[in-house]
Order: structure tokens, then sequence, then C-alpha cells
């Protein structure tokens, strides 16, 4: 937001024609005599308000919506004022006004890309704004959306398979988790606490990533639905861990939850993984039933969805002998898309699928 701190006729005048006044509207405006604004406009920067007056344009400036600010520095930069004169008199620190309605637009266009898995795009949009300001020169508005942005880059990092390490998930999620504490605001801080649990059991910390999923699924700090997950994800990594029978009880709980709250998507996706629990516990028709649902009850056709529905199903069919070569299939489609798009830790899950399988079932028969 632009701040004047010495105002002259020429700064007045911007002003004028920023609020897309005349000469006697913008006096009233002010509250002072149309003499007075003529002789700003008639001496520019040879004649100065007085100190009484200087603080009226400074309530003016500052109660002008983001549209008249942009005006208002786009009208002293054609007038030719020089460099220098300009930075002593005026300065900009941190985004303006308008600025943030464009970043808060870029957010919202970033989490339309990481649904459909363009991750270029998302992390051009997230990145024209991390490398353009610091934390140090926002405000709390600002460091909101910084924040949020950072999270953003935490989950595209996460999709692409960067978990842990310099330029990782787990960093993004903890510099995004800082800002939000130095803000209290409670609810984030619990989301980005979820989001490092999945980071945790994505980098193979079974034990651990339950543990945190248990503390969250009690946690007032998040809403009911991120509870719910919380509770399925539980299961998720019990599962991993090779305790399928508790692990699909557990899922169950968190399915009927997603029905009370009438979450169609969350409800679609604790059925594959409720499948998966069934299928590591042996129970290969109840994981038919469960993979079935859902891959009749998706609620999206993004790229990421369609890859972990495949593979579950592909793994599922796998593990019969009388199906393996379906499974096969359904599991190298999957790898075709995971590789078109980019999602390098589901590509590498497909692959430990199929060195498991090929090792317990020995070489295949030509």
């Amino acid at each position: 937001m632009a701040t004047v701190h010495h105002w002259t006729g020429l700064e007045a005048r911007a002003l004028r024609l920023a609020l897309r006044m005349s000469v006697r509207a913008f006096a009233e405006h002010l509250g002072v005599g149309v003499r007075t604004v003529s002789k700003w406009e008639k001496l520019l920067t040879g004649t100065e308000p007085r100190p009484d007056t200087q603080a009226i344009l400074d309530t003016a400036l500052a109660r002008a919506d983001p549209a008249v600010h942009l005006r208002f520095e786009t009208n002293l930069s054609e007038a030719g004022r020089p460099a220098a004169g300009l930075s002593r008199r005026v300065t900009v620190t941190g985004p303006r006004a308008w600025e943030y309605e464009s970043w808060t637009d870029d957010l919202d266009r970033a989490v339309v890309a990481l649904a459909r898995q363009n991750f270029a795009f998302a992390d051009n949009l997230l990145g024209r704004w991390l490398v353009r300001f610091t934390p140090a020169e926002l405000d709390d508005k600002g460091l909101y959306l910084f924040a949020r942005s950072t999270a953003l880059l935490g989950d595209l990092r996460r999709d692409q398979g960067a978990v842990i390490g310099p330029m990782s998930a787990q960093r993004s999620y903890a510099g995004a988790r800082s800002v939000f504490t130095q803000l209290d605001i409670p609810r984030r801080v619990a989301q980005l606490d979820l989001s490092l649990a999945v980071v945790a059991e994505m980098s193979g910390n079974l034990a651990a990533a339950a543990r945190h999923y248990e503390t969250l699924a009690v946690d007032d700090r998040l809403s009911r639905r991120d509870r719910a997950r919380a509770r399925l994800w539980v299961g998720t990594a019990l599962s991993k861990d090779g305790n399928h029978d508790y692990a699909a009880r557990v899922m169950l709980a968190a399915t009927r939850e997603f029905e009370d709250l009438c979450e169609p998507e969350d409800w679609s996706v604790a059925h594959q993984k409720l499948a998966l629990a069934h299928r590591g516990a042996g129970h290969l028709d109840q994981a038919l039933h469960f993979i079935d649902i859902a891959r009749s009850t998706a609620t999206t056709d993004s790229p990421m969805q369609k890859v972990r529905l495949d593979t579950a199903h592909g793994h599922i069919l796998l593990s019969d002998p009388a199906t393996r070569d379906d499974g096969l299939r359904v599991l190298e489609n999957a790898a075709k898309l995971a590789a078109k798009v980019g999602l390098s830790h589901q590509l590498s899950s497909i692959e430990g699928i199929r060195m498991t399988t090929e090792g317990a079932a020995g070489p295949r028969r030509r």
C-alpha cells in the first residue's frame, strides 16, 4: 500500500485524479477550499499543504480502495517525478492492496491446478508470490497468504513424491505451521500437523504416523471432517504396518462418519482404503466388494484419484492367481498415467507392488 511521507501539490493532484473527482468535488471530499486545491494543481511540487491538511490527505489515501491506490501510483509515475525524489516522498511497503486480491486469486487457481495434477502451473502460481515477498515485510494478511502458499507448495511436493529433504513437503509444511503459529490460528496449525503426519506415513514412519493421527482424531482444533480423515488415516497406517483387521474396524468407523457428514468424496476414498485393508487380511471377496463401491462412487476424475483407485484395484486382483494377469494390466495402465502426470510416489508404490507380487508368485509362464 502506498504511503506519502510528505505531500506536495503533485501528490495531491495525483490523488484527485485517482479518485476521479473534479477540483470542486475533491475540495468537498477533503473539507478544504476550492482555491486551496486549485493552488496545488497550479504549483504542484512548488507548494506544500499545511500539516493539518497533510493529515487529511493521509486519511483520504488510506481509506481509498485498491483500484484508487493503483491509479495513484500510476499517476505519480506518469507525472515524470524523478525516481530519487519519488522514493523520498512515496514508498510502498509489502504488497499493495490490489496485490492481495491477485495473490488470493492465484491461490484459488493453484488449488484447482493441484486437484488436476497440473504441477507446473501450480508451482508457477505459488512461486511468483513466495519469491516476491519475505515474511518480515508482510502484515498479518500478507503472512496468512504466505503461509497458505507455503502449505500448498507442501501439497505439490507431497504429490510429486518429494516427501523429506531440503526441498520437500515436510519442510514446506513446517514453514507454514510456524507462520500460522505466529498468527495464532489453531485450526490451520492443526491441519499442518495432520499434513506432517501424512508425511511421516509416506516416509515409512508408520508407528509415529499412527500416533499422530490418533491424537488428531480427537483434536477440537480440527473440523469434524478433518477428525474423521485423521481416523481413516490411523487405519491406513495400521494396515501398512500389517494390522489389517483392526485397521478395517477403524476405517469403517470413519466411513460412517463421512456418511453422516454427507462427504461423498471422502466416503468413496474410505471404501478404497477399506478394500486394501481387507486384501491385507486375506478377505478377497470383501476387498473386491469395497473396491467396486469406491470405483463406482468416485466423485472426481483427477489423475491422482484414478491412479490410486487403479493401483488399489490392481493390487487386489494380483492377490488371486485367477485374476493376476488382469491385475498386471490394471497396474500397467496406472503406471503409465502416474508417469505422464509426474506422480513419482504413486509410481514407486506400483513398482513395489509388482516386485512383491512377482517375488511371491515366481516368474510368469510364457
